[in-house]
């Protein structure tokens, strides 16, 4: 490791840290959702830099797949923020509450609540984001895979538990500046080497130009539909709960939704030029760290360096709270109306130890967020959108415990069931669940299963 790249590093560990020190939680709803008193600033700061963790994750599938990436990993998405920015958001945050479990138990019931938080817990433990926070550790301290995952994680759980929420937004305000200017400066030098955009596209293979990839349509087409994970994506509901008003939570959406097409633009190009660079690389994980070690200045790549580790930091932070927050306000209730701090800081630990555990189980960071998106997606999805729903049509409380228990079941039998030669009849595992989830919703309300 570069000197220079040291001492950024522990300015930035140390700017985390007294950030995260900004005034003790005096209530739950406090130590939950930062008082309900985020502006459009924060808002923005902590939705953009939230959603955007799996920067490595990018790295790789753009290096591998090229520009089809915007087609997978960006239109997609932006689709499922505007609907879920124009449709949910001023919605979501009317209802006054705290969780998407508190949501479920509003209109179904506890046992609706209790599986609910159960798909939510386990899709929001950070074990992608952990997997690529260890693999720069491991690149750039030189550290072996388990000390650095332990140590990552350790720090995280560290200045998460001081303030809560509060401290991942006031965080993640710095974070979302170092993300921009590290990928400016890594974009500007590596454009110079590869002699400007034309340059770049021309030196491309012709299947990295290509709208798929080579992947083909349905491994596309299943992305739009985990895409629309973000109707149901616990970040976002948590963050619409603490903005401090209905119009504050759809505006940042739509704030945050141009901030992340421009972003794309500065990560997939990079990506792009580091084939181009690089197309012998063994590891497409570290496409980013090899591309600013071979055309940046020491300084320069200590500034990209800490850019990637305040993306990922970001991201990990606002999910292991997410998780620590499912576990000790939605599945753990009690002692008294200010016991959710000290049940979420056990949960703190105990996601974190799962997390570590989960990076012994996955290699890649793209399958982590392909089987949990599947999986959580197609449980959620008809039973939360169906809270916005005349009572009429939605499902009854043993209806939608039955969708979140079975869809999951489907896909995740699904995704065990893959072999060399692909998913059971080539067909992703998303659409038997989500056709699974329709029937049982078609059959609790139209025969009358009750």
């Amino acid at each position: 490791m570069h000197g220079p790249t040291l001492a950024l590093l522990l300015l930035y560990a140390a700017g985390l840290l007294l950030l995260s020190r900004g005034g003790k939680a005096k209530s739950s709803a406090e130590f939950l959702l930062a008082g309900r008193t985020l502006t459009l600033p924060a808002f923005v700061a902590t939705l953009v830099t939230t959603w955007y963790g799996g920067i490595l994750g990018v790295g790789e599938f753009a290096w591998r797949y090229g520009l089809s990436t915007w087609v997978v990993f960006g239109l997609p998405y932006y689709i499922a923020a505007l609907t879920f920015g124009f449709w949910l958001a001023p919605r979501i945050r009317r209802t006054g509450a705290m969780s998407i479990p508190e949501m479920l138990e509003r209109t179904y019931g506890r046992k609706a609540a209790f599986t609910g938080a159960s798909g939510i817990w386990a899709g929001t433990v950070p074990v992608a984001y952990l997997l690529m926070l260890s693999a720069l550790l491991q690149q750039f301290l030189g550290l072996p895979a388990l000390l650095a995952t332990l140590l990552g994680i350790s720090f995280s759980v560290i200045y998460v538990a001081v303030s809560g929420f509060r401290a991942v937004v006031r965080t993640d305000a710095l974070q979302m500046a170092l993300m921009f200017i590290g990928f400016s400066l890594l974009l500007l030098a590596a454009l110079k080497n590869c002699g400007g955009l034309s340059g770049l596209w021309g030196a491309l293979p012709a299947s990295h130009l290509s709208w798929d990839g080579g992947l083909g349509w349905q491994a596309v087409f299943v992305w739009y539909l985990i895409a629309f994970q973000t109707v149901v994506e616990p970040a976002f509901y948590q963050r619409v709960f603490a903005a401090r008003s209905p119009q504050t939570a759809r505006s940042g959406v739509l704030v945050s939704v141009l901030l992340w097409g421009a972003f794309d633009f500065l990560s997939i190009t990079s990506a792009l030029a580091a084939r181009v660079l690089h197309p012998d690389l063994a590891d497409p994980l570290t496409a980013y760290p090899t591309l600013a070690a071979s055309v940046l200045s020491p300084w320069a790549a200590a500034v990209f360096t800490v850019a990637l580790f305040a993306i990922v930091m970001s991201t990990l932070d606002s999910y292991l709270f997410l998780s620590a927050s499912t576990f000790g306000h939605d599945f753990w209730t009690g002692g008294g109306p200010n016991g959710d701090r000290r049940r979420i800081r056990i949960g703190l630990v105990f996601s974190a130890v799962v997390a570590v555990g989960g990076t012994l189980f996955f290699d890649s960071a793209i399958d982590v967020w392909h089987h949990v998106g599947s999986v959580l997606t197609s449980s959620l999805l008809i039973p939360v959108l169906a809270v916005h729903l005349p009572e009429r049509i939605r499902p009854s409380e043993r209806g939608a415990v039955a969708i979140m228990i079975v869809a999951a079941a489907t896909s995740a039998a699904w995704i065990f069931g893959r072999t060399p030669a692909g998913y059971p009849l080539n067909i992703e595992p998303m659409f038997p669940a989500l056709l699974v989830a329709a029937l049982i919703w078609a059959g609790d309300r139209i025969l009358g299963i009750r």
